[in-house]
């Protein structure tokens, strides 16, 4: 356990952070899920989550254009 009140927050920061993380990168793989078989309207709401997971710093820009692509191809 951290000593300094500055490290305690740095933890509780992180922890907060992982937790958030988690719920959006579980979000974003249910919608990868639901647009490979799914509508356009449910592609368009993925390709949404992964722009602004790349924005965010949750995933790779390279890998939210790998993912936009492979919807795209699947698509047509």
């Amino acid at each position: 356990m951290p000593n300094l009140a500055s490290a305690k927050k740095n933890m509780r920061k992180s922890r907060a952070a992982a937790i958030r993380n988690r719920a959006q990168k579980s979000a974003l793989r249910t919608a990868l899920k639901r647009a490979t078989a799914g509508t356009a309207e449910e592609r368009l709401a993925a390709v949404k989550l992964l722009d602004r997971a790349a924005r965010k710093g949750l995933i790779h820009q390279n890998a939210a254009a790998r993912h936009k692509s492979r919807m795209a191809k699947a698509a047509k």
